[in-house]
């Protein structure tokens, strides 16, 4: 399947939180768009592994994406090395996204600023021919019976642009994209993981995201982000190449 957009995301709800609007706006568009969780969260205080997917899945079917997949990393302990290099790279060929959404270069989670830096990384490997990965396959299928006795090899892709959706920090966006006709969508795809957020009958710990101000947070950050292209909401992204702005999302 070729895509458009891969959004990555250290945890499930990190692409919802940051970069869903523009997702929906993308999708709206006629863009095919896919979702990859690097880990299931399983660190998070409130909640478990196998809620945050069951969450994550119903997020998915909100934004409409193509897909959503999670390559079960170790919250917390995953490394910017060759194995985990690969399992991206493998990934970005295997759909050969024209762009690429990537978490925050710098944010209060150390997961966020270490899976950006992993994503920009696995996006330029990707690129090179030397780089050698397999072609996945469906077992049972004629491609699977033929790479038995010959290994199938990805074709090399690079991605035309890799842009990093702005999450906790206040950072400055290099560009924003209007998500104002997509909010409420946006906000119904993040209460979608109701283990993480506000919820007055839970007796799970408090925590920073789950306080009952921070939704309404987001919403103040959107229009932050609004008043920049004077629109009512608006996403923040930011690029550490130079930035194409003939590739627009």
């Amino acid at each position: 399947m070729k895509i458009d957009i891969l959004a990555f995301g250290a945890h499930p709800d990190d692409v919802e939180l940051s970069c869903s609007g523009t997702i929906l706006k993308n999708i709206s568009l006629g863009k095919k768009v896919g979702i990859i969780d690097l880990t299931q969260g399983e660190l998070g205080t409130r909640g478990t592994a196998a809620l945050r997917l069951k969450e994550a899945a119903a997020a998915a079917k909100i934004l409409g994406v193509s897909f959503r997949e999670n390559l079960k990393m170790a919250d917390g302990f995953f490394q910017n090395d060759k194995k985990h290099l690969l399992a991206v790279i493998k990934k970005i060929r295997q759909y050969k996204p024209d762009i690429v959404l990537a978490n925050a270069l710098e944010d209060r989670h150390p997961d966020h600023g270490r899976a950006a830096k992993l994503i920009a990384d696995a996006c330029f490997f990707a690129g090179l021919v030397k780089i050698k990965t397999a072609a996945p396959t469906l077992k049972g299928s004629k491609q699977h019976k033929h790479s038995l006795g010959r290994r199938a090899w990805q074709e090399a892709w690079r991605p035309k642009a890799v842009y990093h959706y702005i999450q906790y920090r206040k950072l400055i966006p290099d560009f924003t994209v209007d998500i104002s006709s997509f909010m409420e969508k946006k906000m119904e795809s993040i209460k979608t993981f109701r283990s993480q957020f506000y919820d007055p009958g839970s007796k799970e710990p408090t925590t920073l995201i789950s306080s009952s101000g921070f939704l309404k947070h987001l919403y103040s950050r959107a229009e932050e982000h609004g008043k920049i292209i004077n629109a009512q909401y608006a996403e923040g992204f930011t690029v550490a190449e130079e930035y194409r702005g003939d590739i627009l999302i």
